[in-house]
């Protein structure tokens, strides 16, 4: 070879070696490019997730574990979106991996307890998710599914305890109010077969299929309960006024009135039927009763709004509109957003030759009415 042509031989050997060198420079590092692409991925399929597209979802996160096999949170969202698809099998390796790697990871044990119940395997459920309320910042729904993870496994007690511990965390979470709920109603209904069982003509039965009925205002069929556990305890206490409530409650006011005489003999100083009887007399216009039943109410726990409202229109009725004017303040002092007690207000303050307090309240009367689509009332200023 001549000394020319090893000349340029080296040259270019030089050169291609510079290059070489120069692309390399320009090149990412081994681990940036992955962590480059990898956090890339992750918001591409999360943005998949958010339009429920799992099945890409799980896609684009095996491709970022392709390129880092070992970062905790691309394990950790595959699994959810597996755990979405209902392939707790598949989300329950991905979640034990990065656990055996990092045991404190955020949420995992949350993630690996929903899908452990999702796959009936209820203690590791429950373990999983007792080992996730151990960690500094819980899951806000690891109480929830604690509770649904005892209930399977048999364990009310614990099951309740749980879904109580997350309304006081959360008074709003309407889920565990709705299972807490529904055990109580299954409790209910299974007490109730166990007493129709031991005899379906009881006492006991008939009165809590009477209170049954008048939960849901089923008032026709909780009178004729009543009246069927009378006959079997004629003496029996408390009876008497709750068909009166069932009778008040249907505005059939001659039978309602004649349970609750019945029911005050039963206990002559209780307040609430001394208020329903106040109310019916004051319908009646017969005030002196109303007055008497009334002021027993008062010192008892009965509704204040109600009885000061009653006293009111006693008193209005017996033309004392001093008086009516003090309890009918009182009563719009307890709820001030009854339409009601401001249209007799205003009738009051008119009788008292009080014509702005009569407009005044009026005016609100007007207000609330129209607000709250309350019953109607006349139209014009009381005269």
């Amino acid at each position: 070879m001549t000394p020319g042509a090893k000349l340029e031989r080296r040259r270019h050997g030089l050169t291609a070696r510079v290059l070489v060198a120069l692309a390399l420079w320009l090149l990412p590092s081994a681990h940036a490019l992955p962590q480059s692409d990898v956090s890339s991925l992750l918001a591409s399929a999360r943005e998949a997730e958010k339009k429920a597209d799992f099945v890409s979802a799980e896609g684009i996160y095996r491709q970022a574990l392709q390129l880092a096999p070992n970062n905790p949170e691309v394990l950790k969202r595959l699994g959810v979106v597996e755990q979405t698809e209902l392939n707790f099998a598949g989300s329950i390796e991905h979640f034990k991996t990065v656990l055996t790697r990092d045991n404190s990871y955020p949420e995992v044990h949350f993630f690996l307890g929903v899908s452990y119940l999702g796959q009936g395997d209820i203690p590791n459920a429950i373990q999983s998710l007792q080992d996730e309320l151990k960690m500094p910042k819980p899951h806000a729904r690891c109480r929830y599914y604690l509770g649904i993870a005892y209930e399977s496994g048999g364990q009310i007690e614990k099951a309740i305890g749980e879904f109580n511990d997350a309304l006081n965390e959360d008074p709003k979470d309407a889920d565990s109010l709705y299972q807490l709920a529904r055990i109580y109603k299954n409790a209910s209904t299974e007490a109730i077969d166990r007493l129709r069982s031991l005899d379906p003509d009881s006492f006991q039965l008939h009165i809590l299929q009477a209170e049954v009925y008048s939960d849901v205002e089923r008032y026709p069929e909780a009178i004729k309960e009543y009246e069927a556990a009378l006959a079997k305890r004629p003496d029996a206490n408390g009876i008497r006024f709750s068909m009166g409530v069932a009778y008040w409650a249907q505005h059939q006011i001659a039978p309602a009135k004649k349970e609750f005489l019945e029911a005050l003999k039963e206990n002559p100083k209780d307040p609430l039927t001394n208020l329903y009887l106040g109310d019916i007399a004051v319908s009646d216009h017969e005030y002196e009763n109303a007055l008497h039943y009334l002021t027993v109410a008062s010192q008892g726990s009965a509704d204040p709004f109600r009885v000061h409202l009653l006293l009111g229109k006693v008193y209005s009725g017996q033309h004392q509109f001093l008086e009516a004017k003090t309890e009918l303040l009182a009563a719009a002092e307890t709820n001030p957003r009854v339409p009601e007690v401001h249209y007799l207000l205003a009738q009051v303050y008119q009788e008292l030759k009080d014509q702005q307090g009569s407009e005044k309240e009026f005016t609100e009367f007007q207000r609330l009415s129209q607000t709250n689509h309350e019953k109607k009332f006349p139209t014009s200023p009381p005269n």
